[in-house]
């Protein structure tokens, strides 16, 4: 993968690219934003970049430098995750040691770490003193979702690389393009941070299960609620999908957004796109206002659920709180 086929991130990948291009590339770099933007992926391409024999501002893909780090056995490039709960001193020592010793095929080496702001404190130190004083020409790219997080003394010596959330209409192309179905793609979209969640979201049986029973409650709720609770009883909470009641609600959480879209007439938002004719039918039965608080109810749901509350009560009191307005 080249800086080219990266969705996204264009500030980022023209900071990286304008450094390559000018010779300027900064001894650590703090990819900074929330999960699912990116930050390793660009990370990877930025490495591969650095090493690529063919190209000065990008990766070709084909040269040997490129191939080892596509398949993860580039010698001079290591990536560095925490173990357990933190990433420890004894992992920062290792990797000192590592690039002492370790030459490669070139004279500069790279390391990736993520979830850096779970760092130890010593180990924070013990990097801090690394960064500035290498053993050897190094390029550390620290990935994060709080940059702030950081000891500051860190935070001064790497040049932020700033991340944003993925475009969800942005995100749905290119899954549509993928082939994956639609009606499942414009849910995913909201639901998950980054390509690969909503990959791995959409691929999961229960998830087109889960979206038709939101559909069927969601209809049943507004005027038809002890069908919805025997809905919920049989289809639901007797079968493996009551695990997933809080993704259940987060579709909720759309369903009652779209009629307040189609309320404005913002149809070019709505997400159940292919449900117009029940939104069109329910929309106007209650005011923006009933609809705001339907959403109300269903974040109130998810704070229940949270607190490990007794879930099939809580729903049943959630039906009767929507059909209450």
């Amino acid at each position: 993968m080249s800086f080219q086929d990266i969705i996204g991130q264009a500030h980022a990948k023209q900071m990286l690219q304008n450094g390559l291009r000018n010779d300027k590339v900064s001894h650590a770099y703090l990819f900074a934003g929330p999960q699912g933007s990116g930050r390793k992926e660009m990370a990877l391409t930025f490495a591969k970049a650095l090493f690529c024999t063919e190209m000065k501002d990008d990766c070709c893909d084909e040269c040997l430098e490129c191939r080892k780090v596509d398949h993860h056995n580039h010698p001079d490039i290591h990536v560095i995750a925490p173990e357990g709960s933190s990433i420890k001193i004894e992992q920062i020592r290792a990797l000192q040691r590592e690039f002492a010793y370790r030459t490669g095929g070139g004279s500069r080496k790279v390391y990736i770490m993520e979830q850096a702001d779970k760092m130890t404190v010593q180990a924070a130190n013990s990097l801090l003193k690394f960064l500035e004083e290498p053993l050897s020409p190094v390029v550390a790219i620290l990935l994060t979702e709080n940059g702030q997080a950081m000891l500051p003394t860190i935070q001064s010596r790497a040049q932020w690389i700033s991340f944003t959330p993925m475009d969800p209409k942005a995100m749905l192309q290119v899954l549509v393009q993928e082939g994956y179905a639609q009606s499942l793609a414009r849910c995913a979209v909201h639901l998950a941070s980054g390509l690969p969640a909503c990959r791995e979201i959409i691929q999961q049986n229960w998830f087109a299960e889960i979206r038709n029973v939101m559909l069927q409650l969601g209809k049943d709720c507004l005027n038809k609620v002890n069908t919805a609770m025997i809905t919920a009883q049989q289809q639901l909470f007797k079968t493996p999908l009551a695990e997933h009641l809080d993704t259940l609600m987060s579709l909720f959480l759309l369903w009652f957004k779209d009629m307040i879209h189609y309320q404005l007439d913002r149809t070019e938002s709505i997400i159940f796109i292919d449900q117009l004719e029940s939104i069109s039918k329910y929309a106007f039965s209650r005011t923006t206002e009933a609809w705001v608080r339907c959403m109300e109810l269903t974040t109130e749901m998810q704070k229940r659920l949270r607190a490990n509350v007794n879930p099939q009560l809580a729903f049943e009191q959630f039906l009767v709180g929507v059909q209450g307005g």
